[in-house]
């Protein structure tokens, strides 16, 4: 009972903090972009590196609780860093999660354009891993390839398997370099483009197949390449390369078959016989 007139101190109550509409939305972006974030960098090198922040992270809460006042100064004066760390070493996963959030859901070719585009590439691809032909052939998507279209000859033809395989053939004056597939016609042949600086991709792969994942890495593009030591065929999207793809795995990447996580990584490498300096394409 209270006494002299003073009332008790009303507790409040602790719990969770009550939900409503726009609560529920905002968890729902969170949860998508974070869902979105693991969904890129799962597999990759990426996740190793976030890995190695978590326990620096659990390392700091250790040196608090322990009191070990020289770590966790040490690390303190490290943390105002850690976020131009994180766009350092995060940035390619950044920018592909950009690219998978702006570009849309419909595709750029009408379903009679893209079967047609899709089987005159086959005949072509048939052909030159036949005659063992090298060849890199990238497929805009929705983010366009101007920059590199630039970087090429202007050709603007309808796509057939001839005028690939034309372009193609050891020799010719534009054999070197990327063909660039715009709207389901050829836009521009020896064409230059990013090569992926990966270390450990310098030493498995051939500068086509470096060629092929960095055009994938700065765009939605379908990058096909064809070696010309084995004949086989693979196929690079969303920065990663399946190796060694029979043709009908190949119709399903140009068909929109393929789940857009990308490609599964072939377990052992073809080898690839490094290029001459036009080949950076």
């Amino acid at each position: 009972m209270p006494t002299d007139g003073i009332l008790p101190t009303e507790v409040p109550w602790v719990g969770f903090p009550h939900l409503n509409v726009t609560a529920v939305i905002d968890i729902i972006c969170v949860a998508f972009l974070i869902y979105q974030l693991l969904s890129i960098i799962r597999g990759r090198r990426a996740a190793h590196v976030l890995t190695g922040f978590a326990v620096i992270g659990i390392v700091y809460g250790i040196a608090v609780y322990a009191r070990l006042e020289l770590l966790r100064t040490l690390l303190a004066t490290a943390a105002p860093y850690t976020a131009f760390a994180l766009i350092v070493v995060f940035q390619s996963e950044i920018r592909r999660m950009l690219l998978r959030l702006g570009r849309g859901r419909v595709s750029p070719l009408r379903e009679l354009e893209r079967r047609e585009t899709a089987d005159e590439i086959l005949l072509a691809l048939a052909q030159l891993t036949q005659q063992k032909t090298g060849a890199l052939i990238v497929i805009e998507q929705h983010i366009g390839l101007r920059t590199f279209i630039e970087s090429g000859v202007s050709i603007d033809a309808n796509l057939s398997r001839d005028l690939l395989c034309n372009i193609f053939h050891p020799g010719a004056a534009l054999h070197d370099g990327a063909v660039i597939l715009q709207g389901g016609r050829i836009a521009a042949a020896a064409c230059f483009l990013p090569l992926n600086t990966n270390p450990a991709l310098a030493r498995e792969l051939g500068t086509r197949h470096r060629a092929a994942i960095g055009v994938t890495e700065e765009s939605d593009a379908i990058a096909i390449v064809a070696s010309e030591e084995t004949g086989r065929i693979s196929v690079a999207r969303a920065g990663e390369i399946e190796l060694g793809v029979a043709l009908e795995r190949v119709e399903q990447y140009l068909t929109n078959r393929v789940p857009a996580t990308g490609p599964t990584p072939a377990p052992q490498p073809e080898p690839i016989r490094q290029q001459g300096p036009r080949s950076a394409a």
